[in-house]
C-alpha cells in the first residue's frame, strides 16, 4: 500500500470503525518499539554468558528484523516497518541518544579529561592518521574495482574513504565503557577523553567532505565552511563553560541537601537545556548530540542535583528510547546485498583495514607513552568501536553518490 508522507496521521480511530492501527504513525511505533524491546532483551539474555554490551544485542536485533533475516518477507517489511515509519522511529531514537550522550556528559569528570589531556590527544592522533592514510590504499583498490567508483572526484573519494574508517563512535564506546562498569577506570577515562579529541577530528574532516561533495547538484561548497563550523563549535563549548556552567553550578547549589528541595522547576530546565544545546551545535553544523553532551559537562558533579537528574531520566532513556536507536542502524543494513567472492573480498579488506589500522595505531602510541601491553591493547580495541558517526558518513556518501 503506498503512502503519502503529508497523509499520515498520527492515531487511528479503531478497529471497529475500520481503521487499520498499523497504517497510522503512534500505534505503529508502539508495535515497533515493542518488538525491538522483546527481540533485543531476549537477545541480550543468550549473549549474557559470553559478556557481551547490550547495545551488541540491540544492534543484532535490528540486523534481524531487518532487510537481513525478517525483513526478506516484503509484507512483514511493508507493514510492521514501511518506509514512511521511519523517520518518526529515528526521530524518537535520536531523543534517546540526545539524552543518553547528556547522561555521559554528567558522569564525565573534567578532571579526568585534563589529567590525561596530552596523552589522550596523542592517542586521537595517532589513532586517526594511521586508518586515514591506510584509506587511501582501500579507495585506490574500490575505484578500481567497484562500478560507477571511478566516477567521483578523487579528492571526496579519499576524505569519505578516511573518515569512515578512522573515526570512533563515541557514543556507542561510553554505551560500553558505562555498561562494563570502565567508565571511571583510568583505561576508560583515557579512552572517553580520546574518543572526545577523535569525534573533533572527524566532524571537521566531514565537515570538509560535505564542502568538497557540494549538494549533488554540481555545487561546490567553499571548503571555509568547515573552518566556520570549527570556530563556531569552540564559540559554543567557550560559551558554555564560562557562562552556563556557572549558572548551573548556581542551580546545583539551589538543589543542594542544605536547601532541603529538588524543584521540578530546575529538573525541567536542564532538561530543556539539553534540548536547546542540541539544537544549537545541529545548527552550526556539528551533531546535535556534542551540544547535550557539552551541557551535561557543564553540570557539577558533586551534590544531589546529578544524581537526582541520573535517577529520573536514565532508566527510561537507556531501558526504552537508546535501544531503539542501535536497532534502527540495524533495520538499514542488508547483508544479502554482498553476493560473490569479490564482494565478500572487498568487505573483509575494508574491515580488516579499518580494524587493524584504529588497533595497531593506538597499541603503538600507549606504549610510547609508558603504558602496559594489556591496557595499551585494551585501549586499541576500545577506540576501534565502531558506530553512529560512521553510518552519517556513510549516508551523507549514499546522498552525493
Amino acid at each position: 500500500m503506498g503512502f503519502n508522507i503529508t497523509s499520515i496521521k498520527t492515531s487511528s480511530n479503531g478497529a471497529w470503525q475500520g481503521d487499520n492501527p498499523l497504517n497510522f504513525a503512534f500505534p505503529l511505533l508502539i508495535v515497533q518499539t515493542t518488538l525491538i524491546l522483546v527481540l533485543s532483551r531476549f537477545l541480550a539474555f543468550l549473549l549474557k554468558p559470553l559478556r557481551q554490551p547490550k547495545v551488541i544485542a540491540e544492534i543484532v536485533g535490528g540486523i534481524l528484523l531487518g532487510p537481513s533475516a525478517f525483513g526478506r518477507n516484503e509484507d512483514y517489511m511493508h507493514r510492521i516497518f514501511p518506509s514512511w515509519s521511519m523517520p518518526v522511529l529515528e526521530t524518537v531514537a535520536s531523543i534517546g541518544l540526545l539524552f543518553f550522550l547528556f547522561l555521559v556528559g554528567l558522569e564525565l569528570d573534567l578532571t579526568s579529561i585534563r589529567r590525561s589531556g596530552r596523552k589522550a590527544f596523542g592517542i586521537a592522533f595517532c589513532g586517526i592518521s594511521l586508518p586515514f592514510i591506510c584509506g587511501f590504499g582501500v579507495a585506490f583498490i574500490l575505484r578500481k574495482t567497484v562500478d560507477g567508483a571511478d566516477k567521483v572526484g578523487y579528492g571526496q573519494f579519499i576524505v569519505f574513504m578516511g573518515v569512515a574508517l578512522s573515526i570512533t563512535a563515541f557514543p556507542v564506546l561510553a554505551r560500553i565503557l558505562a555498561e562494563l562498569k570502565l567508565l571511571t577506570t583510568r583505561v576508560g577515562e583515557l579512552a572517553m577523553a580520546s574518543a572526545a579529541f577523535n569525534d573533533v577530528a572527524a566532524w571537521i574532516l566531514l565537515a570538509l567532505a560535505v564542502a568538497i561533495a557540494g549538494n549533488g547538484s554540481g555545487q561546490q561548497k567553499s571548503p571555509l565552511i568547515s573552518i566556520w563550523i570549527l570556530l563556531s563549535g569552540m564559540a559554543f563549548v567557550i560559551f558554555m563553560m564560562v557562562l552556563i556552567r556557572p549558572a548551573m553550578k548556581w542551580v546545583a547549589h539551589r538543589c543542594s541537601p542544605e536547601q532541603d528541595i529538588i524543584d521540578e522547576a530546575y529538573i525541567c530546565l536542564t532538561l530543556g537545556g539539553v534540548m536547546v544545546s542540541g539544537f544549537i551545535t545541529d545548527l552550526i553544523g556539528i551533531h546535535s548530540i556534542f551540544g547535550a553532551f557539552i551541557f551535561g559537562l557543564t553540570i557539577p558533579k558533586e551534590g544531589d542535583f546529578a544524581d537526582k537528574l541520573i535517577e529520573r531520566i536514565e532508566d527510561f532513556v537507556t531501558g526504552l528510547l537508546l535501544p531503539l536507536y542501535f536497532a534502527s542502524s540495524g533495520l538499514k543494513t542488508d547483508v544479502a546485498k554482498i553476493k560473490g567472492g569479490e564482494a565478500w573480498g572487498l568487505l573483509a579488506l575494508v574491515v580488516t583495514t579499518a580494524c587493524a589500522g584504529k588497533i595497531i595505531g593506538t597499541f603503538a602510541v600507549a606504549l610510547m607513552f609508558g603504558m602496559a601491553i594489556r591496557e595499551s591493547l585494551a585501549l586499541g580495541i576500545l577506540m576501534n568501536t565502531k558506530g553512529l558517526v560512521e553510518l552519517i558518513v556513510l549516508n551523507i556518501g549514499k546522498e552525493k553518490k
